[in-house]
C-alpha cells in the first residue's frame, strides 16, 4: 500500500456538535485509497508546537473530499478547529488496517462512544452498498455531544439521560438484543478504552463476533517509534502496534490493563 505525505487544501470546517468539528480537505488521490477503519496522521500547524502529528480516523468521503471528525481536547485539535477554507494541512496516510466488513455475517452492529463515532459513516456507506443491514448504537455524555450524520438506524444513549436511553451504550445494546432477535451479527466498536473493554466483555459473554478500533496516542503512525503497543492474547506475538497492526483488532485477540481503563 502506498502512503501519501502531502499538504492538502481545506475545503470546509464545520462545528457539528459541542466541541466537535467536521473538517473536509480535497485530495482526489486519497479519496480513492482510503478504506473504512483506516486513519490519517495530520500536522495541525506549520510550526514546531505541537511538534507531533495527530491521528484521526477517516470519517467519510464525498467525491474527492476527505472528511475527519474530531473533538477539541488540546492545543493540536484547537489549532485544527481554526483551519479555514484555503488553509492547508499536512496529511500522512492512509495508515492502519481496515474493519472486517467483507467477512461473512448477516447484520452489522455499530457501537460508538463519544468521538469514537468518527470512523463509522464511511463504514456504514460500505456496508449498505454491500446490502448488509446496519444497526447503530451511539453513546455520548449528553445530547449536545451527539453526532449522527452519516449513520443509519441510530439508537442513542446518554450518561445524563438528556436524550435517548439513560445509561451506557453497552447497557443500551444489551437491552436491545434482549428484546430483539438478531441472527449472525457482528459488532464494530470504537470509543474510549473503558467502553471498548465493556463491549469486548459483552461480545465474549454473548458469543458475538466483535472488532474494536482502538484509540491510542501515536508519534509516527508507521511503527518506527514503537509508542502504541497493545497486549495480545491467543497470538504468537505478545504485543501489537496499534498504528501498523491495527487500529482494528478482533476483540478476542487483545487484552486491556487496569491503567488503560482509568
Amino acid at each position: 500500500m502506498s502512503i501519501v505525505n502531502t499538504a492538502f487544501p481545506v475545503e470546509s470546517n464545520e462545528l457539528v456538535a459541542q466541541d466537535t468539528w467536521a473538517l473536509r480537505f480535497r485530495s482526489p488521490e486519497l479519496a480513492t485509497m482510503l478504506l473504512p477503519g483506516q486513519f490519517l496522521n495530520i500536522l495541525t500547524d506549520d510550526g514546531v508546537d505541537p511538534l507531533l502529528r495527530r491521528p484521526y480516523s477517516i470519517s467519510n468521503i464525498y467525491g474527492d473530499l476527505c472528511e475527519i471528525l474530531f473533538t477539541v481536547v488540546g492545543k493540536g485539535s484547537g489549532l485544527l478547529s481554526r483551519k479555514r477554507p484555503g488553509d492547508h494541512i499536512g496529511v500522512l496516510g492512509p495508515l492502519g488496517n481496515t474493519f472486517g466488513y467483507t467477512k461473512d455475517f448477516a447484520t452489522a452492529l455499530i457501537v460508538a462512544g463519544g468521538i469514537g463515532v468518527a470512523p463509522f459513516p464511511l463504514l456504514t456507506t460500505e456496508l449498505l452498498q454491500r446490502g448488509r443491514p446496519v444497526l447503530t448504537f451511539l453513546g455520548a455524555r449528553n445530547a449536545s455531544k451527539v453526532v449522527t450524520r452519516g449513520l443509519v438506524n441510530v439508537h442513542i444513549a446518554t450518561d445524563d439521560g438528556s436524550t435517548g436511553y439513560h445509561g451506557t451504550i453497552t447497557e443500551c445494546l444489551g437491552d436491545f438484543l434482549a428484546g430483539n432477535v438478531i441472527d449472525d451479527a457482528m459488532i464494530f466498536a470504537c470509543g474510549p478504552t473503558p467502553m471498548l473493554n465493556s463491549v469486548r466483555d459483552f461480545a465474549l459473554d454473548h458469543e458475538l463476533r466483535c472488532e474494536l478500533s482502538l484509540e491510542s496516542e501515536m508519534a509516527c503512525g508507521i511503527g518506527i517509534c514503537q509508542g502504541c503497543p497493545i497486549e495480545r492474547c491467543n497470538c504468537e506475538e505478545a504485543y501489537a502496534l496499534v498504528c501498523t497492526e491495527g487500529p482494528c483488532f478482533d476483540a478476542r485477540d487483545i487484552k486491556f490493563h487496569e491503567h488503560q481503563l482509568r
